[in-house]
């Protein structure tokens, strides 16, 4: 879940209209009462995953709420408010979410040190990548915790809005190097990112959390909906799979894939040419530092409107009701 995803499910239906009344009747205010709304939703479906995190020894079956995005450049609010979310919920298979801006990656290494399962949500680039699995390692060291078995972490890398980006710089460079290299950039810089899951999560530092049963931080592939109508409907879905990766895939790219997708391992089957793609990108003027500080902001401000869009048509919906 996030908040576009729960704007679009209270705004656009009537399944939340009795629930929403009862708590405006009682007095609650209208962010409040969304809470209410989400953190009922949220143990319903952790609810309904419960059986499947059992079965796979806390491996799967995780259902993830996110933090306020209105807090993405606040360190203290973010640690503050995963405490909260994580506290009230009370399940043990919800991942509570948190943006990988430059003010989150602090917190996220406290609420993991404090035993609390992370979605990192928001990376957008391999450096950023990197913070974040160093600051999940830090905070699995900084517990003090002897089993660190069920404190796991997912960390979710977006595939598609990087080519959407990327597509129009090359359009703009115009050459034909740099037109030949559009709708390859995301491929290739997530085929990198699981390099750097592989080399991360490997080594003495890691095999000594190993022994307290730490888990490693799974590679999550967000965005995966294809944007340009001229790619192949599964292109954010077919290259990316492999051992240890989520892929979270909207209807569309679900159903493209059942019809005709083929599993296999592909996340790393041409890694030099992904790291062609990459140099060759950069090669023709393509700033990643740009790409990936561009793609966060707009990231979290997408996300802050849709709350902030949310807050304002229930506050229609409670003058209506």
């Amino acid at each position: 879940s996030n908040s576009q995803i729960f704007q679009k499910a209270i705004s656009t239906s009537t399944a939340y209209n009795d629930q929403f009344r009862e708590l405006v009747l009682s007095g609650k205010d209208i962010e409040t009462a969304y809470w209410e709304l989400v953190v009922k939703d949220i143990q319903d479906a952790c609810k309904l995953f419960e059986q499947i995190y059992d079965e796979t020894d806390g491996a799967d079956g995780y259902v993830s709420v996110e933090v306020s995005p209105q807090l993405a450049d606040d360190t203290e609010k973010t640690v503050e408010a995963a405490k909260w979310l994580h506290k009230w919920v009370n399940r043990p298979n919800v991942y509570i979410k948190i943006p990988a801006t430059a003010a989150c990656i602090p917190s996220i290494k406290e609420v993991i040190a404090q035993g609390i399962s992370v979605n990192v949500t928001l990376i957008f680039s391999l450096a950023r990548y990197e913070a974040v699995i160093d600051a999940y390692i830090d905070g699995l060291e900084a517990s003090g915790l002897s089993d660190l078995s069920r404190v796991t972490s997912v960390a979710s890398f977006f595939v598609s809005r990087v080519d959407t980006l990327i597509d129009k710089l090359l359009e703009k460079i115009g050459t034909r190097e740099a037109l030949d290299l559009r709708g390859k950039a995301a491929n290739a810089q997530a085929a990198l990112a699981y390099q750097l899951y592989q080399k991360k999560f490997s080594g003495p530092r890691w095999e000594a959390l190993v022994k307290k049963g730490a888990k490693k931080q799974r590679l999550l592939w967000a965005s995966t909906s294809v944007k340009n109508p001229a790619y192949s409907d599964t292109l954010y879905v077919a290259p990316l799979i492999g051992p240890d990766t989520v892929s979270t895939m909207p209807d569309q790219a679900l159903q493209a894939f059942l019809d005709h997708g083929i599993v296999g391992r592909t996340i790393d089957s041409n890694v030099s040419e992904a790291e062609g793609i990459y140099n060759a990108l950069k090669k023709v003027g393509i700033d990643w530092g740009y790409v990936g500080s561009q793609l966060e902001v707009e990231g979290v401000d997408s996300f802050k409107k849709s709350f902030e869009s949310l807050l304002s048509s229930l506050q229609d919906k409670a003058t209506s009701l």
